[in-house]
């Protein structure tokens, strides 16, 4: 399984953002897809993760700001972040699990005025 994100980038406090990651290599269904992220000095941590029946978790932190999304036919799983804050600064991880967990390269998002 192959994971490309894209989306990531500045942004200021309040502001949002788009993460997007493509799947490949996989037509297994039941999976789960999702975001992880690890700032500077801290262990990854879970962000949003959905099934593919639409099941949804979130980060304490981030709820009622991050919003994830699933396209199930092309395989693609979206993060639209809102009212950013510095404290959402990081590597923002593509994960793509079904018995094992996969990667993405990971996509830098930085929120700063």
């Amino acid at each position: 399984v192959q994971l490309v994100e894209s989306g990531g980038g500045l942004a200021q406090p309040g502001g949002s953002l788009r993460l997007s990651c493509a799947a490949s290599g996989t037509s297994v269904t039941g999976n789960v897809m999702g975001w992880y992220r690890q700032a500077p000095g801290k262990q990854r941590e879970l962000v949003a993760t959905m099934t593919t029946s639409g099941f949804t978790n979130y980060a304490d932190s981030v709820k009622g700001r991050f919003t994830i999304s699933r396209d199930n036919a092309k395989n693609m799983v979206f993060l639209q972040m809102n009212n950013l804050k510095p404290e959402d600064t990081a590597v923002y991880y593509c994960l793509w699990s079904f018995a094992t967990a996969y990667w993405g390269q990971g996509t830098q998002v930085t929120v700063s005025s």
